[in-house]
């Protein structure tokens, strides 16, 4: 079992590499070894592209190895033909007669039907190892499968006396709490989640792009912005349709839809988070970053919609202001970033 968890753990890590480009797909990492040497390795690298274990079995070169070899894989391969045909299908077609898999798959498409299928063909499977790391590796696509709404992080930064946000200010630009590399990284996670959202208050006040410039991959994440009443200035960064944006407004306000800007319709403020998951899943988004204002992550945190809230704690102080989101979560990491402390919390 150390010798099969070694080779799933290398999975996970392959599988890392394809985060925040595989959507709506999950991270998928697989390793082919033979005589306890890796002879073939690969992950999924984005949607409509070939699955781990194909690109894991392409790099083989010897392939009559094959046979007397080991597949491993962090998540169940599929049974069911998509943009690409089953994985099950192609280990069994290759004679690789021993599976060892990470995590059953709970998306309704495959969930043990690819094991039955190597089963039936007389592989012999082992299932569950370092199960809990890979359901963590795809939380984002088991939560949106399974809760029918995206993995939902909130992320904010406060003062070192617990302010968000100074007295209101005429400048339309953003007040900087966190210092730049704690800014990296926040530019970073955007990279690597499938949606971004803010509420009308912070377009009014910062006029953010929340786009990807401080990090090196351009795959900005999709726009998403409430604003029921309008107020949002016409010249704001966010509605320039350089990016897929998604304005929620109210139906006397919805306006055309084009390519790159979507105007979808919330008439009531009651449970207005609810309702705000509900269009994102419509929408196949699997995972959000809910960067503000603090009346807007209130709501979800008020209402039990979040997964992991990100602080940033600055050497600031503001001593008036808006205060900072109140949250009961547990925490699970702490570092340092130069002058900052980032905090990361679980929801339970």
């Amino acid at each position: 079992m150390t010798t099969h968890k070694k080779y799933i753990k290398r999975c996970i890590q392959l599988a890392k590499n394809g985060l925040g480009t595989t959507y709506p797909n999950p991270l998928v990492g697989s390793v082919i070894v033979h005589n306890n040497k890796i002879i073939g390795e690969g992950w999924h690298h984005q949607s409509g592209k070939p699955h781990a274990e194909v690109n894991a079995i392409a790099s083989v070169e010897d392939i009559s190895l094959l046979k007397d070899a080991t597949i491993y894989v962090s998540l169940e391969p599929c049974s069911h033909f998509g943009k690409t045909p089953p994985c099950s299908d192609l280990i069994i077609e290759k004679g690789i007669r021993k599976v060892v898999i990470g995590t059953i798959d709970t998306f309704a498409k495959v969930s043990g039907a690819g094991i039955q299928r190597l089963m039936n063909a007389g592989c012999d499977v082992i299932v569950g190892v370092l199960e809990n790391e890979c359901l963590e590796l795809n939380k984002r696509f088991f939560t949106f499968h399974n809760k029918k709404r995206p993995y939902i992080i909130l992320k904010w930064a406060e003062t070192t006396d617990g302010y968000i946000a100074p007295v209101s200010t005429n400048k339309r630009e953003p007040v900087w709490i966190t210092n730049t590399y704690s800014r990296q990284i926040v530019h970073k996670w955007r990279a690597e989640e499938q949606a971004i959202l803010v509420g009308s208050k912070t377009v009014i006040k910062d006029n953010p792009k929340l786009t990807i410039r401080d990090w090196t991959d351009q795959h900005h994440p999709i726009r998403i912005v409430i604003d029921r009443s309008g107020k949002i200035p016409k010249n704001s960064a966010i509605l320039d349709q350089s990016v897929k944006t998604i304005v929620i407004t109210s139906e006397k306000l919805k306006k055309v839809n084009s390519n790159t800007l979507i105007y979808e319709v919330v008439d009531s403020q009651e449970n207005i988070s609810e309702k705000i998951c509900e269009i994102l899943y419509k929408h196949n988004i699997q995972s959000v970053i809910i960067e503000g204002g603090s009346y807007t992550i209130q709501s979800f945190i008020n209402k039990n919609l979040w997964d992991e809230a990100r602080v940033f704690k600055g050497n600031a102080t503001f001593e008036a202001g808006i205060k900072a989101p109140d949250h009961k979560g547990n925490l699970i990491s702490e570092q340092r970033i130069m002058t900052d402390t980032l905090k990361i919390y679980q929801n339970d």
